[in-house]
C-alpha cells in the first residue's frame, strides 16, 4: 500500500479534529447553530478555557520557551468591532486562530512536562476545531486563505498562550456568535442555510 502524502494526512487530521469537535458539541445536545443561538454553549467554552489556564498554572515551575512563540493580540475595541461586517470579523478571528494554532504547536514541541503538555494538547485541539468550524461559515465570501498578518507579539511564557486563547474566546468569538444570533433574529432566517434562532 502506498504511503499517504503529507497533504492528504494533514487533511485527514483536520477532518478528524472537526468531527471530534462536532461530536463534542453534539454530546452537549448542541449543534453549530446552537453555538450561534445558545449563549450557554460559548459560556461553556469560556469555562473550559479558564480551566485549561488554571491547570497549566498549577505546574510547580512553568517552563520558559527557548524559541519564542508568536501570539495574536486579541484585545477588542467594541466601537471598532461593531463597525465591521460579520465576514470581516470572521476573517479576523480566523487569522488570530491560525496564529494561535501555530504558536500552540510550536510550544508543544518544546514542552515535556506532563502537567503542561496535556492542557497544551487540549488547547491545540480546541483552537484547531474553532479554526475549522469558522471556515465552514461560507455564507459570505469565498473560501478563506491564510494570507493575513494579524497584530502579534513574541512570547516565551507558556501561560501567555492560554491567556490569549481565553481572551479570544471571551472576546471576539463570544461577540461574533452573539452578532450572528442578532442578525438571524432580525432576518428571521440564516441566509437559507441556518435555521432561525429559537426554531431548534
Amino acid at each position: 500500500m502506498q504511503d499517504r502524502s503529507p497533504q492528504l494526512s494533514m487533511e485527514l487530521n483536520r477532518l478528524l479534529l472537526l468531527t471530534s469537535f462536532l461530536l463534542h458539541v453534539e454530546k452537549g445536545r448542541a449543534s453549530p447553530t446552537r453555538l450561534v443561538c445558545d449563549n450557554r454553549l460559548i459560556q461553556k467554552y469560556i469555562g473550559e478555557a479558564k480551566d485549561m489556564e488554571v491547570k497549566a498554572r498549577q505546574c510547580q515551575a512553568l517552563p520558559t520557551l527557548s524559541c519564542p512563540t508568536v501570539l495574536p493580540l486579541v484585545d477588542l475595541s467594541l466601537q471598532q468591532w461593531k463597525s465591521k461586517s460579520n465576514e470581516t470579523k470572521r476573517r479576523e478571528i480566523l487569522c488570530d486562530l491560525a496564529l494561535l494554532v501555530g504558536a500552540t504547536a510550536g510550544a508543544q514541541g518544546q514542552v515535556t512536562q506532563e502537567c503542561v503538555a496535556k492542557p497544551l494538547s487540549e488547547l491545540y485541539q480546541r483552537t484547531n476545531s474553532f479554526l475549522l468550524l469558522l471556515q465552514t461559515f461560507s455564507w459570505e465570501a469565498g473560501p478563506w486563505e491564510p494570507d493575513c498578518s494579524p497584530r502579534s507579539m513574541e512570547q516565551t511564557h507558556v501561560s501567555s498562550i492560554f491567556i490569549t486563547y481565553r481572551q479570544l474566546v471571551q472576546g471576539k468569538l463570544r461577540f461574533f456568535f452573539r452578532d450572528l444570533a442578532e442578525d438571524l433574529r432580525k432576518q428571521g432566517h440564516g441566509g437559507g442555510r441556518e435555521p432561525q434562532c429559537g426554531a431548534q
